[in-house]
């Protein structure tokens, strides 16, 4: 399965997805968004994400998916 990179953009409720790229190894996709991050300039709130899935369909499901809470660190519980 290949690992895809997207600009995610909020709009609103909703997100507007951008596919940057595809790689099929981790690697690769992990440098090149962490390249994207440092040479492109994100208005409020934009992001860019990596994310593996099948197909490009599955990919802008799983980015769509509300994500849980933040994980409590140390004594916060």
């Amino acid at each position: 399965m290949p690992y895809y990179i997207y600009r995610v953009t909020p709009v609103g409720p909703i997100q507007q997805l951008a596919r940057i790229s595809q790689f099929e190894v981790f690697k690769d996709a992990s440098n090149e968004a962490k390249r994207l991050r440092r040479e492109t300039e994100l208005g409020a709130g934009e992001k860019i994400k990596t994310i593996f899935a099948a197909n490009e369909l599955q990919a802008e499901e799983l980015l769509n998916e509300p994500r849980g809470e933040e994980p409590m660190t140390g004594e916060d519980y």
